[in-house]
């Protein structure tokens, strides 16, 4: 009876140890999923500044951007007048350029997603969210940790065998009050950590706590450095599928 005892309770400590490694990992997606819905919302309509840093000059760029779920998103350029009117739109796999100088759209094969967007330190990718960071990883957490005075989980992404994404592995920095992003590390196949990306200016925008200016710095290339700020937001106002089109792209303000 005693052997059984001690079998039942090995076996039952196992079980525990098991289940807990199980609702770390669901934990983990949870965390990522309500950071994900917290960027994105339903819909989401905004205005921003992109800032590209280099040790001798600096370039500005304004746009607006739609998204709608995380299939869908159309990017406009509205300045410096040279770039006004590009389009870049996200719908389903498929990625498309518009460029008013010619007046054609053009679409982006899955080779370049992950090349510099308009001479930025952010790729394709990154503006139009063709990845999830749901979807296309793995989720663990580490450990906590505090950054900038916030508590903050430490979680690994480590992408699918299948994902089509360039990193490694991920190390981001989630606040556990408000579920922002404060740092996300990307490091290559081989381990070495390649770029950062920081959320700074955390405001109430559209009732949601963000932060209102990224930082994409590619650790490799000192003074390098873009920094993206958020303007204006809306959440969730409705948009119809046919606004993330290939004929809109010509005519959307």
């Amino acid at each position: 009876m005693k052997k059984h005892n001690i079998f039942t309770s090995l076996l039952l400590a196992s079980l525990l140890m098991l289940s807990g490694f199980t609702l770390q990992a669901q934990s983990a997606l949870e965390i990522m999923k309500k950071v994900d819905e917290r960027m994105r919302g339903k819909t989401a309509q905004q205005e921003m500044t992109i800032t590209t840093v280099r040790p001798t000059w600096s370039r500005d760029m304004s746009m607006k951007s739609w998204s709608k779920g995380d299939d869908q998103s159309m990017v406009l350029l509205t300045a410096p007048v040279k770039d006004k009117g590009t389009v870049f739109l996200m719908r389903g796999k498929e990625v498309w350029n518009y460029v008013p100088s010619i007046e054609r759209n053009i679409k982006l094969p899955p080779s370049m997603m992950m090349q510099s967007w308009m001479g930025t330190d952010f790729t394709n990718d990154d503006l139009v969210k063709q990845s999830s960071v749901v979807r296309d990883y793995d989720h663990e957490i580490l450990k906590d940790t505090t950054l900038r005075g916030r508590t903050c989980w430490k979680i690994k992404l480590t992408p699918h065998p299948d994902a089509a994404v360039v990193w490694g592995k991920i190390h981001t920095y989630v606040d556990k009050e408000t579920y922002i992003q404060l740092r996300s590390d990307s490091y290559d196949e081989d381990g070495y950590l390649i770029n950062r990306m920081e959320g700074f200016d955390l405001k109430m925008m559209d009732g949601r706590m963000m932060a209102t200016r990224m930082e994409m710095t590619p650790l490799e290339k000192p003074g390098n450095k873009t920094i993206l700020t958020v303007k204006s937001i809306v959440f969730d106002k409705p948009i119809d599928d046919g606004f993330f089109s290939t004929q809109n792209m010509k005519v959307v303000k």
